[in-house]
């Protein structure tokens, strides 16, 4: 694990959209934080230790899901599935689907595998999958504060993990999405999907992957930050769901792109059920 000194920063951005503002004062405490999200031979250590059932390889509860067409009450997670061409970006159903089978284990479904994936990082993980490996491993979920501290690397109020310009040089510095989302993906960085961590370039803490790849899970629960705008903006999830408190998520995916979702940043943040699994979540402990 890398140590992270204590400090203050500022948290947020003006720049970008509402659920960001405003940019405010904040400091942590010093910690420890892994190097990369755990990857799906780290996930695969804990399973194997403990016998573990993932939230999406285990039967869904009809009384929890009272509305659900009994066609998804079965195990299975959110995969995203490339349309054919342009589609209506206030629609996620365009892309994300339900897919029966699909976990950590078979990404994106029953036919699909991890064998030449174990240095990727795991997905298809619940909040609750992610709190139960941190606390097999003796760490917890970081804060969103602790987070975005370390997301920054030292940098002070910068656009990015590395600093203001997206690509310097020409060169990628995180796996995102280039071209039209969500049906041209010119993996220009060399990523269409996931990859492996350490693929781009440490911050200055030397930390990979804090930008792109996979959202985090954080251990805070989502409310606007205060004099934010109560509005949410057209990527974030309507809290609507009364089952569980939605928690922060950072550090935008390989699904990110500029024409819907610019949030490759470390002040970008996003509401996440937390009994939603996908292709594109995954996370990283600290100790304290």
């Amino acid at each position: 694990m890398i140590w992270i000194p204590g400090g203050d920063f500022v948290m947020g951005s003006n720049k970008f959209y509402r659920e960001e503002r405003p940019a405010r004062a904040a400091g942590v405490d010093g910690f420890w934080i892994d190097p990369h999200p755990v990857t799906n031979a780290e996930f695969f250590e804990f399973i194997a230790a403990t016998g573990y059932q993932t939230l999406s390889e285990r039967e869904p509860d009809p009384a929890v899901y009272p509305d659900a067409d009994p066609e998804f009450l079965v195990p299975g997670s959110l995969v995203f599935t490339k349309p054919a061409g342009p589609v209506d970006l206030r629609d996620y159903r365009a892309w994300w689907a339900y897919i029966p089978g699909a976990n950590w284990r078979h990404p994106e479904g029953p036919a699909s595998g991890i064998d030449d994936r174990m240095d990727h990082p795991v997905v298809h993980v619940a909040f609750e999958d992610a709190a139960a490996y941190a606390a097999w491993a003796d760490k917890e979920l970081p804060t969103e504060a602790e987070w975005e501290f370390a997301a920054r690397g030292g940098l002070h109020d910068a656009t990015y993990a590395w600093g203001e310009e997206f690509a310097p040089g020409g060169q990628a510095m995180a796996n995102t999405w280039q071209g039209r989302f969500p049906f041209e993906n010119l993996a220009e960085d060399g990523f269409e999907g996931t990859s492996p961590v350490g693929a781009f370039p440490a911050n200055g803490f030397g930390l990979y992957d804090m930008i792109g790849n996979v959202w985090e899970w954080t251990a805070s629960a989502y409310a606007l930050p205060q004099a934010a705008s109560e509005k949410p903006s057209c990527c974030q999830a309507r809290e609507n769901n009364n089952r569980t408190a939605n928690r922060v998520v950072k550090g935008g995916s390989h699904l990110c792109a500029p024409n819907y979702c610019l949030r490759y940043r470390p002040a970008a943040r996003q509401s996440q059920t937390q009994d939603t699994s996908t292709t594109h979540i995954g996370f990283r402990c600290v100790m304290r």
